[in-house]
């Protein structure tokens, strides 16, 4: 069965984690594409300019397939990647984590700013609330009214999302179909005759 479902973070959230004077404060993002990022991105560090690192990684899209880490001039793979750690250990996408990092004066070497980036990416995802959403295919169902009652029988065994409706002698429905039962609804409305279906996202 073809996965229809995926997680992100309901709201912005922040964390923080301390070690050694320094600060990393963690911003936890929903994002849906990659021009978000980079607004919040511009934001941030115009918010906290005295700041010397503004770390970040995202996952954008259903698979997480569209994603990025940038370790923002910290040794190679010591801040992007622990952050993308925690984004794919928590199997979230649309979802965007910057850390910004305050140096406390001391170094705190590869294994140390691992777990910094690490752990102030944990805490911001341990304050936020993590949402389910459904996949959807749309569709645009067209149909005399005598067929109503055919028609909604199987949205209601498929258990079809009812976007928007207009209840006329010429019905309209615009309806949403999650992946997973896709085939199988379309498979029992197009043997209602003198329905029209119109896929259109």
């Amino acid at each position: 069965m073809e996965k229809d479902t995926y997680l992100s973070i309901k709201q912005a959230t922040q964390g923080i984690y301390k070690d050694k004077g320094s600060k990393f404060l963690a911003f936890a993002y929903p994002v849906k594409k990659p021009s978000e990022v980079k607004d919040l991105l511009q934001a941030l560090k115009k918010e906290h300019f005295s700041a010397r690192h503004h770390c970040y990684s995202y996952r954008i899209e259903p698979s997480g397939k569209l994603f990025r880490a940038n370790d923002d001039g910290e040794p190679s793979g010591t801040a992007g990647k622990p952050i993308l750690g925690q984004l794919l250990s928590n199997d979230l996408t649309n979802t965007l984590i910057v850390v910004v990092r305050y140096f406390g004066g001391t170094l705190l070497g590869v294994s140390g700013l691992i777990n910094a980036y690490k752990s102030a990416a944990a805490d911001a995802i341990s304050n936020s609330t993590i949402i389910t959403h459904v996949i959807e295919n749309n569709y645009k169902l067209e149909f005399d009214y005598p067929l109503q009652n055919f028609v909604m029988r199987v949205i209601n065994e498929e258990k079809i999302s009812i976007l928007n409706s207009i209840y006329e002698m010429k019905c309209t429905l615009d309806v949403g179909i999650r992946l997973s039962v896709e085939q199988s609804a379309i498979g029992k409305l197009e043997k209602i005759e003198g329905l029209k279906i119109t896929f259109y996202s």
